[in-house]
C-alpha cells in the first residue's frame, strides 16, 4: 500500500472538490494537521474516518487504498489485495503493541523495585518511607491495567477446544487466571472454559 500515492490522491480529490484542508478537517471532526499528514504520505486515515472521507471525496474505499480510481473489472482483485495488506498492517501493529506491553511491564517493575528497595534499606523518616512505597506501587498498578488493555486489543485469543478466535472484553481478560499470555476463559462460541492462547492472525 503506497502511502505517498494515497496521500497525493486525497489531495487531488480534495482540490477537485474545492475543499481546503481546514474545511475537510472540520467535516471529519479532526485537525487540519491530520489531513496534512495523510496528503504528505506520513500516515493513512484511521478506519473510522475512511467512510466519511470517501463520501466527501466521492470515491470508494477501494479507490482510496489504490490511490487512484479503480476500473470496475479490477475492483474485486484490488479489494482482495487491499484486505491482505490491511491484515498485514494490523498484525505488525499488534506485534508492536505486544512489545510495548513487555516494555511497560519491565519499566514499572523496575520503578517499584527501586522504590521499595530504597524504602526498605535507606535510613529515612517513616512518612517518607510510606510515601516512597506508594510512589512505587501506584505507577505499577496503573501500568498493569494499561498493559492488560494492550493485551486485550492486540491480536486475538484462540480457544483451545474449538479453536475459535475472538477479542474478549477487558473485564474478562482482567479477571481471568493467566500464565504469561495464556488465559483461562469461557469461549463465546463453544461455551467451554479452557486455556486460550494469544494469536496475531485470524
Amino acid at each position: 500500500m503506497d502511502q505517498i500515492k494515497i496521500g497525493k490522491f486525497i489531495s487531488t480529490k480534495r482540490k477537485e472538490k474545492n475543499i481546503t484542508q481546514s474545511e475537510l478537517a472540520e467535516k471529519l471532526n479532526i485537525t487540519d494537521r491530520a489531513i496534512s499528514k495523510w496528503e504528505n504520505g506520513i500516515c493513512l486515515p484511521d478506519a473510522n474516518n475512511m467512510p466519511d472521507l470517501c463520501k466527501i471525496l466521492a470515491i470508494s474505499i477501494n479507490d482510496l487504498f489504490s490511490g487512484e480510481i479503480v476500473d470496475m473489472k479490477e475492483n474485486e482483485k484490488k479489494l482482495e489485495e487491499h484486505l491482505l495488506e490491511i491484515t498485514k498492517i494490523k498484525e505488525q501493529r499488534d506485534k508492536e503493541l505486544l512489545t510495548l506491553e513487555i516494555f511497560i511491564g519491565i519499566i514499572i517493575s523496575i520503578i517499584m523495585f527501586v522504590c521499595i528497595f530504597t524504602a526498605s534499606f535507606v535510613s529515612m523518616e517513616n512518612w517518607l518511607r510510606v510515601a516512597l512505597i506508594f510512589i512505587g506501587i501506584i505507577p505499577f498498578a496503573i501500568g498493569i491495567l494499561y498493559a492488560i488493555r494492550i493485551e486485550q486489543i492486540a491480536g486475538y485469543y484462540e480457544c483451545n477446544h474449538c479453536h475459535y478466535k475472538y477479542v474478549p472484553t477487558y473485564k474478562r481478560v482482567l479477571f481471568s487466571t493467566h500464565i504469561n499470555r495464556r488465559r483461562k476463559m469461557k469461549c463465546p462460541k463453544c461455551n467451554k472454559k479452557t486455556w486460550h492462547k494469544k494469536v496475531l492472525n485470524k
